[in-house]
């Protein structure tokens, strides 16, 4: 099994441990205390308020968070989904973090492949992997929302197919030397590249969300990391044992979790809606258990949070995250010959 990537090794250090990471917009706006603050302001629900964004994306960094995750939502859709995802274009936003941030991974879960030309992804992501000094691990999606589709003039029946296509081009685009891609009649003779390279030569890692239209053993072959929706830890047990079967355990398991993080450390953890409501210490004994199971990183959705969050990233920081703590170094790869970047980051 070859090695993992340096941005993915730093969230997937291995020998059961766990990593933290934090899912955007950094925002209390799903708080029960919050919705009728922001009815009042005219704020409609599910879109975040992103005037703190920098502040806290950099605190969050500063704290030891492994990652930080952006969505890639094109179109808000209050009727039928309600949520406007991290609102900024998600590479534009991604940009901006690889400047603010130093050491989290810049994660995506997940961009929607099937709506966006492969190529200027791979052109995009390349581009954020090179200014972060190769944090960048790139989720992919098939999308769940069929209206979008005919607006960018795509099929939502054949993306699937679109997927495993666009995949394809992503590897291609990264390779070192000529791009070839004989689906499209391009031969290496035509000495096209796509620039920047990646940082390292392994590429950019690729985490797939969900299914994508895909079967498990596609995913298992063509996937660095499986990036799967939260589950109840009986559900989780028989998902992380099928992903360990189809990849010989070489390959990570990552998940997002919805996070209502209580002021009461003791206080009992309950379900709530793809993920809990619980005190720290529930939270510690629920991600061992998480980690047992073979999860290799969990990143927090704060938004149905009360309690102001930077107060919340503080405790985390401080009773949750030295039991699961980032990788201060993780093997390091030799940089590819054309990178810009000189030694990669940690």
């Amino acid at each position: 099994m070859a090695p993992l990537s340096p941005a993915l090794a730093r969230l997937a250090p291995g020998d059961g441990r766990l990593t933290l990471g934090l899912e955007l917009p950094l925002d209390n706006d799903w708080a029960r205390a919050r919705v009728p603050a922001d009815r009042e302001a005219g704020r409609p629900f599910g879109v975040p308020d992103l005037s703190e964004h920098t502040r806290l994306a950099r605190l969050a960094d500063r704290l030891g968070f492994a990652a930080l995750w952006l969505r890639d939502v094109p179109l808000y859709d209050p009727v039928r989904f309600g949520d406007a995802g991290s609102v900024f274009e998600t590479f534009t936003h991604l940009g901006h973090l690889a400047a603010v941030t130093e050491n989290a991974v810049l994660g995506t879960g997940a961009i929607v492949l099937p709506l966006r030309d492969p190529l200027l992804v791979a052109k995009a992501a390349a581009t954020v992997d090179v200014l972060s000094g190769g944090r960048m691990l790139l989720g992919l999606a098939s999308g769940d929302r069929p209206v979008e589709y005919p607006l960018f003039g795509r099929d939502f029946e054949a993306r699937g197919t679109a997927f495993r296509e666009g995949v394809e081009v992503l590897r291609a685009a990264w390779r070192a030397g000529p791009l070839e891609l004989p689906r499209a009649g391009l031969g290496a003779d035509r000495r096209l590249e796509v620039l920047p390279r990646p940082v390292h030569t392994a590429g950019i890692p690729l985490a797939v969300a969900g299914g994508a239209q895909q079967t498990p053993e596609w995913i298992a072959a063509h996937a660095d990391a499986s990036l799967n929706y939260p589950r109840d830890l009986g559900a989780l047990r028989l998902k992380t044992r099928e992903w360990r079967k189809l990849t010989g355990g070489g390959k990570p398991y990552l998940t997002p979790m919805v996070l209502d993080l209580q002021e009461d450390p003791g206080a009992p953890a309950r379900p709530v809606r793809l993920g809990l409501s619980t005190g720290g210490k529930a939270l510690r004994g629920h991600l061992e258990q998480m980690a047992a199971l073979g999860v290799a990183h969990v990143s927090f959705n704060l938004r149905p949070n009360d309690r102001p969050v930077d107060e919340v990233l503080r405790e985390l920081a401080e009773d949750v995250l030295p039991h699961f703590p980032t990788p201060v170094e993780v093997p390091r790869e030799k940089p590819r010959p054309d990178s810009p970047t000189g030694e990669p980051a940690p």
